[in-house]
């Protein structure tokens, strides 16, 4: 049980905020209910006194604690609601139907509840979302060189005016220029430390981010702009090998990756980024002992900025770099999830032992 008054002051103010930062970070016991939730539980909250806060759930458990029904604290956190999950599930079953309003009776949804939850999770609509994965496979058709009338009439429009109009809302251009463009494909993932995205191509993994780091946005919009490509929500087998060794990481049983990464960035920011991946689970570089390792030890700020643009978070390990005081120094995931991230390579470091071998894809 976390005892430090600074601390639990702190991971009150979070729980009242319901931070997703913390999602795995710490769990709340509440006295008068017996139950103990995550920071990012929606039920009313307790007061101060009422509270216990606990570092992983057997501690809760062990405390005699039973896990909240609403956030469900001993499954993976998932910012999904199940009506939401329900209908991302009936898209990915059946991704070439059109779906209207009529459809979400067989789902027992109201249409006011699909548009109003899917935009607060995805930034869109369902519609929107079932269209762009229908545009997707449209895609995916037309840049095999099939006729653009049959790529229309898979995604299930009627009408080729009204399909090159979708097309470029979505796509950002019309199907006849397409060729031209590379696809990329988004999944989202769940994670012991709260939700993160994914972007791959059937290759490689290019985008790997806690969803809720500020300038995500930025990140993807630069990404589509660097490498004239479309991103369409798909799962692939590069973002399959990923949930499964991203799994076992958290679980303490992974401390190296086999995904294959590119890395897109300028020559030094490769460098450094290279460099990242011959720190070994369990030790930490000062940001003075990379630019030392680099060969400039007059780069320490240069070498932060470049460990800052990195975008494969946790398999490229910009975690492991802190400030030469000891203290933490920044992360684009937070702070807490930074140290949640070395106590949990510590344990790892102390257990297991593993060839550090990473294939890699450079792109500037």
């Amino acid at each position: 049980m976390i005892t430090e008054l600074t601390q639990i002051d702190h991971y009150y103010e979070m729980l009242v905020e319901k931070n997703s930062q913390y999602e795995g970070i710490f769990y709340v016991g509440v006295k008068t209910t017996g139950v103990f939730c995550r920071p990012t539980c929606p039920a009313k909250k307790p007061l101060k006194k009422n509270c216990e806060f606990f570092g992983d759930a057997q501690e809760a458990l062990l405390a005699s604690y039973r896990p909240c029904k609403r956030c469900k604290p001993l499954s993976a956190p998932s910012y999904l609601s199940p009506d939401v999950q329900r209908l991302v599930d009936a898209v990915e079953t059946n991704p070439e139907r059109k779906w209207t309003d009529k459809d979400f009776d067989s789902l027992a949804i109201h249409p006011n509840t699909a548009r109003r939850q899917f935009k607060k999770y995805f930034g869109m609509t369902f519609i929107e979302y079932s269209r762009a994965r229908r545009l997707g496979l449209a895609f995916k058709h037309i840049r095999q060189g099939e006729p653009i009338i049959d790529a229309q009439l898979e995604a299930g429009f009627d009408s080729g005016n009204g399909f090159r109009d979708a097309f470029a809302r979505i796509m950002g251009e019309l199907p006849s220029n397409s060729k031209e463009k590379r696809a990329l494909y988004s999944t989202w993932l769940e994670t012991k430390l709260g939700a993160m995205l994914a972007i791959s191509d059937h290759e490689q993994l290019y985008l790997l981010e806690f969803v809720d780091r500020r300038g995500l946005e930025t990140e993807i919009m630069m990404l589509r702009k660097r490498l004239n490509a479309v991103i369409i929500p798909q799962q692939t087998e590069i973002i399959q090998l990923l949930t499964q060794e991203l799994s076992e990481y958290f679980n303490g049983q992974r401390m190296t990756f086999t995904v294959p990464l590119a890395m897109i960035g300028s020559p030094f920011q490769q460098q450094v980024w290279q460099q990242l991946l011959q720190i070994h689970t369990g030790e930490t570089y000062s940001y003075k002992q990379l630019a030392q390792a680099i060969g400039n030890d007059k780069a320490s700020r240069a070498v932060a900025n470049a460990n800052g643009k990195n975008q494969l978070s946790i398999l490229i390990p910009c975690h492991r770099v802190i400030n030469s005081d000891g203290t933490l120094g920044g992360y684009g995931g937070g702070l807490e999830r930074k140290k949640w991230l070395l106590a949990l390579e510590q344990k790892m470091a102390q257990s297991l032992s593993e060839p550090i071998t990473v294939p890699i894809a450079s792109a500037r």
